[in-house]
C-alpha cells in the first residue's frame, strides 16, 4: 500500500523547482522517447499487420486455398460429400494445369495454364471483381489472361495467340512442338503482378488435348469459406483425404510469409531498444534526483520514513514518467495508424514525393491493421522496461546513510 505521505512526496518530486530545471529536461527526454518509441512500434506493427492482411487477401482471392492431388489411386468423389467438407468449403472445383510457351507475333512468354470447366470459371473471385473484362465462361479454343500478359505480348480480347507444348507430334519433317491457336476472351487482375504476367486460364479439355494429359491427372481445388483459418481446416482435411497429397495456400507461400514474420519480429526488437535507450534517461534523471534529495531524504530517515517508503516514494517517480509517456505512446500510435493513409497523402502533397508507390507494393493505399493483442504487448514490455530501470536509483536513495549525509550536507 501506498500512505499519504508518499503520494505527497512522489508529487512534489515529479514537480521539480526552477533551480534543478535539469532534472526536467531530462524527464522531458525520458517522456519524450518512450512516447515516440511506443508510437513508432505501433505504427510499425500495424503497417506490417496490414501488409500482412492484404497480400493474403491477394494471393486467397486468386489461389486456391487447398489443393488435393491423387498419389496413384483417383480420388473417390463420395469424400466430397462428407458434412465436415460442406461445412468448411465454398467451392470444390475440378482443375488441371501445365506449362507451355504463350506466342503473339513475335512476342513469346514462358506461363503457367490453369483450366477448368467451362462454367467452373466464373465461381473464381478474380472473375467477379470489377477489374475482370470480357466472357466469364471458359468457352472451348478460348483463353483467359492476365492485364499484364496482355501488355508483354501485346494482345486483347479478340486477338488470336498461340500456346506451344513441350509434347512433340511427328511430321514428315520429324518431331515437332505441339501447338494451337485460341482467342483472348477476358482479361483478368488480381493485383499482384506475378500472377498477372505468369497465369493463363484454359477450358480444361483443351489443356488435356494439348498437353496431353489424361482425365486421371486431374485434381480438385477447394475455397474455404475462412482461408485464414488454414491449420484447423488443413487437419478436417486430412482426416478425410489420408491417401491423397494436400497442400494449402500457406505452404504455397511459406517463405513469403516466413520472411514477413522474420522481418516483423526484427522490427520489434529494433524499435523496442529505443524504447529501451529512452528508458535509461529515467535512471539518469532518477540518480540525479537522489543525488540533488540527498539532504531530505536523510531528513525524512531521520524522522522515522522506512528505507521501503524512500524505495518506493523514487520508484513511483520513475513508473509515472514511463507509465503516462507510454499511454501517450499508444494515444499517438493508435491515432496516427488510423489516419496514415490520410498522413501519407499529404506528406506527398507537401513535398512532391511518392510514398509507397503502387507499382512496387501492389496496393493503392498505404495498409495499416491495428491488433490491440500486439498494442497491449508493446504497453506491458514499455511498462517492464520502466519498472526495471527505476528499481537502481530507488534502491539507492533507500540505501542513503543519514549520518553521512547530513555530515556532508
Amino acid at each position: 500500500m501506498i500512505s499519504e505521505l508518499e503520494k505527497k512526496i512522489t508529487l512534489r518530486y515529479l514537480r521539480t523547482k526552477k533551480k534543478e530545471g535539469f532534472i526536467n529536461i531530462i524527464s522531458a527526454f525520458s517522456f519524450a522517447g518512450i512516447s515516440l518509441g511506443v508510437a513508432v512500434l505501433i505504427i510499425v506493427m500495424s503497417v506490417m499487420n496490414g501488409f500482412r492482411t492484404e497480400l493474403i487477401n491477394k494471393i486467397v482471392g486468386f489461389n486456391p486455398h487447398v489443393i488435393i492431388k491423387p498419389y496413384e489411386k483417383t480420388i473417390n468423389f463420395k469424400k466430397f460429400e462428407q458434412k465436415e467438407i460442406k461445412k468448411i468449403s465454398n467451392e470444390i472445383l475440378i482443375t488441371n494445369s501445365a506449362e507451355g510457351l504463350i506466342i503473339n507475333k513475335e512476342y513469346t512468354k514462358g506461363i503457367l495454364l490453369r483450366a477448368y470447366k467451362k462454367n467452373d470459371f466464373s465461381k473464381l473471385s478474380l472473375v467477379n471483381k470489377k477489374e475482370f473484362i470480357g466472357n466469364k465462361k471458359l468457352n472451348i479454343k478460348h483463353i483467359s489472361i492476365g492485364k499484364e500478359l496482355s501488355y508483354i505480348i501485346n494482345a486483347k480480347i479478340g486477338d488470336k495467340i498461340v500456346i506451344m507444348s513441350p509434347f512433340g507430334i511427328n511430321t514428315i519433317v520429324g518431331s515437332l512442338p505441339k501447338q494451337e491457336a485460341y482467342i483472348v476472351d477476358s482479361i483478368f487482375e488480381s493485383g499482384l503482378i506475378e500472377f498477372d504476367q505468369s497465369v493463363a486460364f484454359l477450358n480444361i479439355r483443351d489443356i488435356e488435348e494439348l498437353f496431353n494429359l489424361g482425365v486421371d491427372s486431374r485434381y480438385f481445388e477447394i475455397f474455404l469459406k475462412n482461408p485464414k483459418n488454414i491449420s484447423s481446416e488443413k487437419k478436417i482435411l486430412k482426416n478425410i483425404f489420408n491417401e491423397e497429397l494436400i497442400y494449402t495456400w500457406d505452404e504455397q507461400n511459406k517463405s513469403l510469409f516466413s520472411a514477413l514474420k522474420v522481418e516483423r519480429n526484427v522490427m520489434f526488437i529494433i524499435l523496442t531498444l529505443i524504447i529501451i535507450v529512452a528508458a535509461f534517461n529515467i535512471i539518469s534523471g532518477l540518480t540525479i534526483l537522489v543525488k540533488n534529495k540527498t539532504k531530505e531524504i536523510a531528513i525524512l530517515k531521520s524522522f522515522g520514513v522506512q528505507n521501503n517508503s524512500i524505495k518506493k516514494i523514487f520508484f513511483l517517480v520513475g513508473l509515472i514518467i514511463g507509465t503516462s509517456a507510454t499511454i501517450f505512446g499508444i494515444i499517438l500510435g493508435v491515432l496516427f495508424s488510423i489516419y496514415i493513409e490520410e498522413v501519407r497523402v499529404l506528406l506527398s502533397n507537401v513535398f512532391g514525393i511518392t510514398l509507397f508507390p503502387e507499382e512496387i507494393y501492389f496496393l493503392s493505399k498505404m495498409p495499416s491493421e491495428i491488433n490491440f493483442l500486439s498494442i497491449s504487448i508493446i504497453g506491458l514490455v514499455s511498462i517492464l522496461i520502466t519498472v526495471i530501470v527505476s528499481l537502481y536509483p530507488a534502491i539507492k536513495a533507500a540505501n542513503l546513510d543519514p549520518i553521512k549525509s547530513l555530515k556532508y550536507e
